[in-house]
């Protein structure tokens, strides 16, 4: 058996992106673990989730930095699922997220696409059934 532990995901401050994730997506904070130097292991989750964790990797140089929010090349990068959309998309719309569309139905679910603090884009989808 295999599975992804982890995804990294590179951000400006760890701080800032914590507070996003859990503040406005409502994600857990799994670790923080001081690396030293200002280096931190930061996992998060969706709240619920046993899967794959997003690690926060703060981006150190000026390629890295280039990169911050282009992690997908402009395509919806993550799909974030939820068994509640409408609670999960006003609860993130009351935060500030910004949705690039109203949710539509499509058959495979309920969903919209939002960036992230970044301009990543992530899709909200409820599945159907």
């Amino acid at each position: 058996m295999q599975s992804l532990g982890a995804i990294a995901f590179l951000v400006h401050d760890y701080d800032e992106a914590i507070a996003f994730f859990v503040d406005a997506l409502g994600f857990s904070l799994v670790e923080d673990t001081p690396q030293g130097e200002g280096k931190r292991w930061v996992t998060i989750a969706p709240r619920g989730s046993d899967g794959t964790k997003l690690l926060l990797a703060r981006a150190i140089d000026d390629g890295q930095r280039a990169q911050v929010g282009k992690q997908g090349g402009g395509r919806v990068f993550l799909f974030l699922h939820t068994d509640d959309f409408a609670a999960d998309h006003a609860r993130m719309q009351a935060h500030g997220v910004r949705f690039r569309e109203t949710p539509r139905h499509e058959p495979y679910g309920t969903v919209a696409v939002f960036d992230d603090l970044y301009g990543n884009g992530w899709d909200l989808i409820q599945p159907a059934g």
